[in-house]
């Protein structure tokens, strides 16, 4: 009983560790993060007149929870190599295992810190990050100025009931569709195909308006029947947002909006789905990385090296760095159709689990 509850005291002494240093760290860095976004953004934020209240409570308060997100994978690496590296220092961990306890038992604080974080990451990613990112693309967008709208070239859509749209160029300017085309084809049969010189959205009404259109309706016989008209007034289920999402609009989304968006996407065959895709599986495959991270962080650190922690913050923030930076280039996969969303951007897990998985057999011997 009383070796139960000095194991219970050890597992707690670990996990707070783990976290005051995680948390710490994290929140230094952020503040440090906000100093210099400050210091970059400040004549934006006077020239656009943005109310102090919004530039901390719509702006920073929802960047925070963003950057940390984005980010733990590489804290939580540090601050295991940090933490673990001082305790092996120190000879603590030399203590714990030559007390009885073993090196498998000793990592099991480690894990349960990891779960936390990596939970704590999935819910910010699924739940809360994606409303903060409202409330902060908004702003941005009124006090922080972006590149303009741009002009979208060769873009085809499928709308429900077997219909294609097809347009040579939209411009954001003034909300216009160029050369348009909408084709039925329902039933694999091509029933008519209503062309137009151009096609501007209201983004009040959500009416496109086609001018110098005809419309030709094709019959089973030889005959066709031609109608054609100066202006028409139409309602499809395609808007201006569908031709200029990007990675920050879908940030916005939350799960059922996003699954939504991809499966509207998809039957559309809009190439831009790829940017669903990985908003989609970063957000399960971040949390992951927290558990694979930590594992090769204690198999690092509870050695004494000669170059002391020196050399293991070094090696910890070469393979924290690497990792973001595969986790980025992954995403290369899915936009050139090179992988499946689902395994491009896992491949990172998949290949840092097995380093883990060497590293953790080969650390008690």
């Amino acid at each position: 009983m009383t070796s139960f509850k000095g194991l219970q005291k050890l597992d707690w002494y670990i996990i707070r560790k783990f976290m005051v240093t995680f948390f710490v760290s994290l929140l230094l860095i952020v503040g440090i993060v906000i100093i210099f976004d400050i210091s970059e953004r400040i004549e934006d934020f006077v020239k656009r007149e943005a109310p102090l209240h919004a530039i901390v409570f719509d702006y920073y308060m929802n960047f925070i929870p963003y950057f940390m997100n984005m980010y733990s994978p590489m804290f939580v690496f540090l601050t295991v190599i940090f933490f673990t590296s001082k305790m092996t220092q120190d000879s603590e961990v030399i203590a714990i295992l030559s007390s009885g306890i073993s090196y498998h038992r000793m990592v099991v604080p480690f894990i349960v810190s990891a779960i936390f974080i990596g939970l704590l990451s999935l819910g910010l990613g699924l739940w809360v990050i994606p409303r903060a990112n409202a409330t902060r693309v908004e702003f941005e967008q009124k006090y922080i100025p972006r590149t303009k709208a741009r002009s979208g070239r060769d873009m085809h859509y499928k709308l429900e009931n077997d219909r294609f749209v097809y347009l040579e160029s939209f411009s954001g300017y003034n909300n216009t569709a160029y050369n348009f085309t909408l084709e039925d084809l329902s039933g694999g049969v091509l029933h008519s195909k209503l062309s137009a010189e151009s096609a501007q959205y209201d983004t009040v009404t959500g009416v496109w308006r086609l001018r110098n259109w005809f419309i030709r309706d094709y019959t089973d016989g030889l005959e066709d029947h031609i109608r054609s008209g100066r202006q028409l007034d139409t309602v499809l289920s395609l808007t201006r947002d569908d031709f200029f999402r990007n990675k920050y609009t879908i940030q916005r989304l939350n799960e059922a909006e996003l699954d939504q968006l991809i499966a509207t996407q998809i039957q559309r065959g809009d190439a831009s789905v790829s940017e669903a895709l990985i908003e989609r599986n970063n957000r399960f495959a971040l949390p992951f990385s927290a558990l694979i991270l930590t594992i090769i962080g204690v198999a690092l650190s509870t050695k004494k090296k000669r170059g002391g922690m020196g050399w293991n913050l070094a090696a910890g923030t070469a393979l924290g760095f690497s990792y973001i930076l595969f986790m980025q280039f992954s995403e290369m996969f899915v936009v050139t159709d090179t992988l499946p969303a689902g395994i491009a951007i896992w491949l990172p897990n998949y290949l840092y689990a097995i380093i883990a998985i060497v590293l953790y057999l080969k650390a008690p011997k």
